[in-house]
């Protein structure tokens, strides 16, 4: 019975098993990358210990000029945004408002810090009458625009400036997270709430926090 030649066999050209190879390592890389994303906080060390918060310098909303060691042994609630937010800012900050009056005595242990991610605009003066539509115990600050650049790169923030075509030098909005973090009195990240947390739920976990520390 004849057989077939080896040597007249097709065979696929060398080139095309490296693809093949290339390929199938690309996808590789990409589902590992995929299960990591999924599967660990950009904002956590391996061991455990958040990369959130440090030393910043701002200005508050009395016109003094702070520091972090002006809130030392302080629980911090910080939020960036601005004051011109039409939505967010002024709901997450009636939230947070409405928790602080559900912790009673405690609340005194609570500072809130509101840091404008819009210095241009944002003032001391303005801050000052923003603040004062919510809570006793909530804080602006503002500072200059390295000053919030580097707070925000401590606090792992993303703001970018929105302008729209045809709109004014002054007529734009600005782009920024909307997660409140919670920090200790030792300056060390203990926990955060999402855009939405309700204030009973956001209450309930400082009360945690306040009893436990």
């Amino acid at each position: 019975m004849p057989t077939t030649d080896e040597s007249h066999r097709p065979r696929r050209p060398a080139t095309q098993w490296w693809l093949l190879v290339m390929l199938v390592l690309i996808a590789a890389a990409a589902a590992i990358a995929l299960w990591q994303l999924q599967n660990s906080s950009p904002d956590v060390e391996a061991q455990g210990a958040a990369l959130v918060g440090g030393p910043f310098e701002l200005v508050d909303h009395t016109g003094r000029s702070v520091t972090q060691a002006a809130y030392a042994g302080d629980y911090l609630l910080v939020f960036f945004g601005f004051t011109f937010c039409p939505h967010i800012c002024p709901m997450t900050l009636g939230r947070i408002s409405v928790a602080l009056d559900a912790l009673g005595e405690g609340v005194e242990r609570v500072r809130p810090l509101f840091i404008s991610v819009d210095p241009e605009r944002d003032t001391p003066e303005v801050l000052a009458a923003y603040v004062e539509a919510f809570h006793p115990r909530i804080a602006g600050l503002t500072g200059s625009a390295e000053q919030i650049k580097a707070v925000a790169k401590a606090y792992r923030v993303f703001y970018r400036r929105v302008e729209e075509e045809g709109a004014g030098a002054e007529d734009y909005m600005m782009d920024h997270s909307t997660i409140v973090y919670l920090m200790g009195p030792n300056g060390r990240y203990l926990r955060h709430f999402s855009n939405g947390t309700n204030p009973e739920t956001m209450a309930a976990s400082i009360r945690d926090e306040l009893e436990g520390g």
